[in-house]
């Protein structure tokens, strides 16, 4: 078995598709490297658990409610539940959802059904379109994506912890042509060429964490058909088109923000980026409803990150996290 296995079903997937075909020039080398790595490691280690489902599968899926369900035989035992209990934790922490496993529910940090119903009802339907979601983490918008009737969802993310959640949920999918439809990649942005396949792609939570927020919006352009749809969110600040927001040095405690625009200067970004037109569908301050602490996410979140006098600001004096969600188009 050569160590990018878990991705031979997708390998075999793009070959006979001219659009997505010349990405095997480099992909199955990435792959390699990752199996390699110390992310790639912990994607082996935890994934080698699954073995416990027993080559369980799901009944039933709902992938169009705000809880993602794989539902379970009518026979799964009380102490088979608590042995999915003990297997979730072990696949700690879990930041994006929620799901349910076998009438087991996985509670997580982000309440993400709340973003998806912000953007769902203005963005162009996805009903048979090939989707790209870049940073998904462990794929919860994904599986929303692929119940929004999407031909192909593919999401790429780094972390291994991500990565192996997410077999957790591909891995109970009885049909093999549903399978097909989904694959989460060890890959950021940078790894991937200029395919200019696809026909949405989604950025959500990621421009914020790169160094170039301008080439990050131009390699996104490039991954696009012409006339392609970019959905992007992002962190933001109140201010003009001149306005954009540097922390010196952590912003609610994290030490990888760099870069939190005004919504017009983001406009502004977007059509110095290529993008033919841009507009702002929604600006959310984040509150504790939507992201909080549970027993499968005991780390701090958004209350300890937020300064205990004034909730108005972050811990280091800045404004507390609000989002926007604009929705961008190839020419």
């Amino acid at each position: 078995m050569n160590c990018y296995a878990p991705w031979d079903e997708f390998l075999a997937l793009i070959a006979p598709d001219e659009n997505l075909a010349p990405w095997l020039r480099v992909l199955p080398a990435q792959l390699e490297r990752f199996m390699e790595s110390g992310e790639g490691k912990i994607y082996r280690n935890l994934t080698r658990r699954l073995r416990r489902f027993n080559g369980r599968k799901a009944a039933r899926l709902d992938l169009n409610s705000r809880t993602v369900t794989f539902q379970g035989p009518e026979d799964i035992s009380e102490g088979e539940k608590a042995g999915i209990r003990k297997l979730l934790q072990e696949f700690m922490p879990w930041r994006k959802g929620p799901y349910e496993i076998f009438g087991v529910p996985v509670p997580t940090e982000w309440e993400s059904w709340m973003k998806w119903e912000r953007l769902e009802p203005h963005i162009t339907p996805l009903r048979d379109r090939l989707v790209l979601d870049v940073g998904t983490g462990n794929g919860y918008h994904m599986w929303r994506m692929l119940g929004a009737g999407a031909r192909t969802v593919i999401g790429i993310d780094p972390s291994g912890i991500f990565l192996s959640q997410f077999a957790v949920f591909k891995n109970l999918i009885p049909d093999p042509a549903l399978r097909a439809r989904i694959h989460l990649l060890p890959l950021i942005t940078e790894d991937l060429p200029p395919l200019e396949a696809f026909d949405t792609v989604f950025s959500m939570g990621v421009l914020d964490h790169r160094r170039s927020p301008a080439d990050h919006l131009i390699q996104l352009l490039n991954l696009l058909k012409p006339g392609g749809e970019l959905v992007l969110e992002t962190l933001v600040t109140e201010g003009d088109r001149h306005t954009v927001l540097l922390p010196c040095d952590t912003y609610a405690k994290m030490p990888n923000v760099w870069f939190i625009p005004s919504p017009d200067y983001l406009k502004v970004l977007l059509h110095r980026a290529g993008f033919a037109s841009a507009a702002m569908i929604s600006m959310e301050r984040t509150t504790p409803e939507e992201q909080h602490k549970t027993e499968l996410m005991t780390f701090e979140s958004l209350e300890d990150f937020l300064d205990p006098r004034d909730p108005s600001r972050t811990v280091e004096g800045y404004p507390a996290p609000a989002r926007a969600i604009f929705i961008a188009r190839k020419g």
